[in-house]
């Protein structure tokens, strides 16, 4: 027993790295302002190039199309070369590399303003996400590696809520870059702005990339996270996501080509064809993620060699659910602009969106924050009291960032009632993730068709509310999905992160959608999903108990996407 407090001491004598963990947050921050900068950046790409509203999504498409593209190659390399590309470089240099990249991206954003070419704007963006996917492959482990093992859970929890902190202000900053004022302005307004405002937008975007890297690069407390395990192949597994890619990039080829279309040149009936026409693209493209897991696992369970982690059921319908995730996340924040232009949600102009855009990702951010609290050793009482207190300060912090830009909260005062349900979800939710993501996809369900069924500021309330549900899923999601995979946790952990690919499908399939049914109606497709990520706690619940683990009894939920 000496010995054991011994051992405990001198572990919780390793000091925390504050200057080099405070660079890092700056990283997970980044993620989030951009992220949610998109929802006010596609109603202004709209509006400007005289989009409609799937071609609006297709900037959602690029964005997270990169994630996939970026992990995948991460994989690629592991694969056929057996080392891990961002432990032989490190974790300090990958960061560095990733925000590099990210400006890169910046460069190509502003090059293709200047052009006023869609197209460019959109491969600038692919450009940044790619470096993004290299950062957040980095950037969690390396977060646990800046002190103390034991402590690293509340490191990544501090990223996660610093990453919630700039989807909050996100679509505030981008809004009034964009348009110059809080005040409302006319979507013809918007349509006659000058794109010199994303120039000036996308180089401070640029230079605090570079900054960042800068800092990293210069911090020689900073450790380099070098790491020279062998990695496990799994050869079978990237045959499959590489055909899966081509029949992907197939897909996605006549879909994108077609944004180019003159809608304004077409008849009513030519505009349905090709909508339709849009749709079963899109729809392929989601067949093929599901039929490719699901056949790949059923494959792998009659034949276990070079499939990797895919052999177990719990990873592959945890890819799935991230897909779904993610997916939903981002399509209830990016059809949300066009939502409340209906007469019957108040009929608002694109710029006056900004405060319900950003109470939206504001959500996720009270979601993650009261969910941090189990990350730290405090006394059962203080964490339930922790647990009420926390999400209302982090909603009067929405409140005040908004109303200090001048936006009018008042009508979103009684949102506190929806923050007052997600406190008694957590209640019962006894922080246990199973649990956790079945109550929360529940809620997520009963919101999405109370505001189908409804209109006016209880609708509005019911799909602001799809944050709030959505906020703790990531960490539940991914805990559940690599539980039990032993020597294959890292090979899991990707393609999780590959599946990020979701927030550039499903959107864009609601913005058809919305084309063809109208934008109300549009979110059922949020309904099925929320469908789909309850039925994935009840099942892998039962997957994980076969195979001897109860993850309920034992572990809780941590740090927020």
């Amino acid at each position: 027993m000496p010995t054991e407090q011994a051992a405990n001491a001198n572990r919780s004598s390793i000091p925390t790295n504050y200057g080099a963990l405070g660079t890092l947050v700056s990283v997970f921050f980044f993620w989030g302002f951009i992220a949610a900068g998109n929802s006010v950046f596609i109603p202004f790409c709209k509006h400007y190039f005289n989009l409609d509203q799937f071609q609006s999504q297709l900037i959602d498409f690029a964005f997270y199309l990169a994630y996939y593209f970026g992990a995948l190659m991460l994989f690629a390399y592991g694969s056929f070369g057996g080392k891990d590309l961002v432990g032989k470089w490190g974790y300090k240099r990958s960061i560095i590399y990733g925000l590099l990249f990210s400006a890169l991206g910046a460069l190509a954003m502003i090059i293709a303003v200047n052009a006023n070419t869609f197209t460019g704007m959109l491969l600038g963006l692919f450009i940044v996400a790619l470096g993004f996917s290299l950062q957040q492959t980095a950037a969690q482990p390396f977060a646990i590696s800046l002190g103390d093992p034991s402590t690293g859970t509340s490191r990544v929890n501090l990223g996660g809520g610093i990453n919630s902190f700039g989807t909050t202000i996100g679509p505030i900053v981008v809004a009034f870059a964009l348009f110059g004022t809080t005040a409302a302005i006319t979507d013809e307004q918007i349509a006659s702005l000058s794109l010199g405002k994303v120039i000036v937008l996308y180089s401070c975007v640029g230079a605090l990339f570079i900054g960042a890297a800068a800092l990293f690069h210069f911090s020689r407390k900073v450790p380099s996270g070098i790491m020279t395990e062998s990695t496990e192949k799994a050869n079978k597994a990237l045959y499959m996501l590489l055909i899966m890619t081509v029949l992907l990039v197939a897909l996605f080829i006549p879909v994108f080509n077609s944004y180019k279309t003159d809608m304004a040149s077409l008849s009513d009936d030519d505009k349905h064809a090709l909508e339709l026409y849009r749709l079963r693209w899109l729809l392929g493209a989601l067949a093929v993620v599901v039929i490719g897991l699901l056949g790949a696992n059923l494959s792998a369970r009659k034949k276990e060699d070079g499939w990797g982690a895919m052999k177990y059921p719990q990873l592959v319908l945890g890819m799935l659910a991230i897909f779904v995730y993610v997916g939903v996340e981002v399509a209830i924040g990016s059809n949300l602009s066009e939502l409340l232009k209906l007469e019957e949600f108040g009929g608002l102009q694109s710029s006056e969106a900004a405060p319900y855009i950003s109470m939206y990702w504001g959500s996720l951010m009270i979601g993650r924050w009261a969910g941090a609290v189990s990350a730290f050793n405090f006394s059962e009482s203080k964490k339930l009291l922790l647990q009420v207190i926390v999400p209302l300060v982090a909603f009067g912090i929405i409140l005040g960032v908004n109303s200090l830009a001048q936006y009018d909260m008042k009508p979103l005062y009684f949102y506190i009632v929806c923050v007052a349900l997600q406190i008694i979800a957590f209640y019962i939710s006894k922080n246990k993730p199973a649990r956790t993501l079945m109550i929360f996809g529940f809620l997520g369900v009963l919101a999405m068709l109370v505001g189908i069924q409804s209109s006016g500021m209880v609708a509005t309330y019911a799909f602001l509310s799809g944050g709030l549900f959505c906020s703790i899923m990531w960490p539940c999601i991914f805990t559940l999905s690599i539980a039990g995979l032993g020597k294959y946790t890292t090979q899991g952990s990707a393609f999780l992160i590959m599946m990020i690919l979701g927030g550039g499908i499903i959107p864009p399939i609601q913005g058809k959608l919305a084309d063809l049914i109208g934008i109300h109606q549009s979110y059922w497709v949020a309904v099925i999903c929320f469908g789909y990520l309850t039925f994935f706690a009840i099942a892998v619940k039962g997957i994980l108990q076969k195979q001897g683990i109860d993850y309920d009894a034992n572990t809780e939920t941590k740090s927020g996407h």
